[in-house]
């Protein structure tokens, strides 16, 4: 169901997949709830739009739903190397089909692009219409990425971003880059064999290409940088880089837009919530590896988590997704039926295959969170439980994010590996070690920052800012257009 009104339209594409997606419909419903001078429309894959179809009418008002045709075959697994072929051949003609069809409805006023989607950038700048970029993790992240140009020309990194060395990432002392603690094989695009992570570095080397000069860069991030978090970390911080957008801190976005239900592609297994009522305060180890790394871990690990938290001998809530893989190879309903298995021995374990994340991490019943460190997931546990992190980063931006939950904020620990001893030992450290109520106490003293009032003032009015920004060149850009068809139409009454 997609209803228009004659607004002018802010149309919104997330690159496909659910931690894009999440992010940017609170960015939409931000803008629906503070600025409603605009239509916020988001425009996905029609196979993501399906899924979606739950929030037409659940608390979203006048956003508009939008789908466009992928072109890959209903079988055909959505990896990242398929959907790059999809956002690079065959949906930006849908794209501008339905920006052109916005013309006689109020227009469109700005299109915002997730960086990941930066196809669309191409689209909406040949139509005329105003662009703005769109990050959903962290700025740390964006700045180490966007900093390539300088890793390259340091003789960090070669030019198809294989590292020289092993190692910290450090620079030289006159680069902009500074020390960071991720290893050099911790890269974002280095996942895979040596192809693919060519391919993926290209990806993100085209995709900063397109950005760089947009005007705005809308960032689901907040601040991490405070002094009183770095005063041990003065030698660590993120690399920066001076040509970007003008940078836009919005984040969380859910502090803008309050509780809303989240655009879940799978159905949420609530009998979780009753299960975690039956068991003891700060008792039950939480584990989420995410919608897209979660079935990507593999049988052996898979099969070494199972036994690590089995031996821990607490109760333990297991979300195994088995959708969103970005391989075809691996059957993932087989590895999550033997997930349920192994864990089905043992009485204090349960296995769902999605859960209602905000609900569980703000359960009393849990004591620590073993997550992946996706953004997404670091934030929701930042807002929702005052529990320490056991940090299990698998690949992208999860090393960066990793870096800040154990190293400047330290409110989590980095587990060794995935070995059952490993995950037995960061188990205990999270639960009993020495530094457990320390790490409690920074949880809610980072929440307490991100969520202040004058954090999330700063937030609003950014936004603010954007939207009057907009407001003002589409009215000019209107204008001008308007003015163009007038002195046309009396050049031809001359005649």
């Amino acid at each position: 169901m997609v209803v228009m009104n004659m607004k002018p339209k802010i149309i919104l594409v997330p690159y496909p997949a659910q931690g894009h997606v999440t992010p940017m419909f609170h960015l939409a419903l931000a803008f629906l709830r503070r600025h409603d001078d605009f239509e916020p429309v988001i425009v996905t894959p029609e196979h993501i739009h399906r899924n979606i179809h739950s929030l037409y009418d659940q608390n979203n008002g006048g956003i508009s739903f939008v789908p466009i045709p992928d072109g890959l075959d209903a079988g055909e697994p959505r990896n990242f190397f398929s959907i790059n072929f999809a956002m690079e051949n065959n949906m930006p003609g849908h794209l501008e089909r339905i920006i052109l069809s916005f013309g006689g409805g109020g227009g469109v006023a700005c299109v915002v692009v997730d960086v990941l989607a930066s196809w669309a950038v191409d689209v909406a700048r040949r139509l005329g219409v105003q662009v703005a970029g769109f990050w959903p993790a962290m700025r740390a992240t964006f700045n180490l990425i966007a900093a390539i140009p300088e890793l390259v020309q340091q003789g960090l990194v070669t030019e198809f971003g294989t590292p020289r060395h092993e190692g910290s990432l450090v620079q030289s002392k006159k680069g902009q880059l500074q020390a960071i603690s991720i290893k050099t094989e911790e890269l974002p695009w280095l996942i895979g064999n040596p192809t693919a992570c060519k391919f993926r570095f290209s990806f993100w080397v085209r995709a900063m290409s397109r950005c760089s000069s947009l005007p705005y860069l809308l960032l689901n991030s907040f601040d991490p940088s405070e002094p009183t978090l770095l005063q041990q970390q003065q030698q660590q911080q993120m690399p920066t880089f001076t040509n970007t957008p003008q940078v836009l801190l919005l984040g969380p976005l859910t502090s803008l837009v309050g509780m809303t239900k989240n655009p879940s592609f799978w159905d949420e297994d609530t009998t979780c919530l009753s299960w975690l009522d039956k068991q003891q305060p700060g008792s039950v180890i939480y584990v989420s590896f995410g919608s897209w790394v979660g079935p990507d871990i593999g049988d052996d690990r898979i099969r070494e988590l199972a036994l690590g938290l089995k031996a821990t001998k607490r109760p333990f809530l297991w979300v195994l997704n088995s959708g969103g893989s970005s391989s075809s190879s691996t059957d993932h309903n087989k590895i999550l039926n033997n997930a349920s298995n192994k864990v089905e021995d043992v009485v204090l374990g349960k296995v769902v295959s999605w859960a209602p994340q905000r609900e569980v991490l703000r359960h009393e019943a849990i004591g620590c969170y073993l997550t992946h460190c996706g953004w997404n997931s670091i934030m929701e546990a930042i807002e929702e439980c005052a529990k320490p992190l056991l940090c299990c980063p698998i690949a992208g931006d999860q090393f960066v994010n990793c870096r800040y939950v154990v190293k400047v904020w330290g409110v989590g620990e980095r587990m060794e590996g995935m070995r059952r001893e490993e995950v037995e030992r960061g188990v205990r450290r999270v639960m009993e070690g020495e530094g457990v109520e320390e790490m409690k106490r920074r949880m809610v003293e980072l929440k307490e920052r991100v969520l202040c009032l004058e954090r999330v003032s700063k937030a609003k009015a950014s936004l603010a800012d954007f939207a009057n920004q907009i407001s003002i060149n589409f009215n000019s850009i209107t204008s001008n257009h308007l003015d163009k068809m007038v002195e046309a139409s009396l050049a031809k009454c001359k005649f």
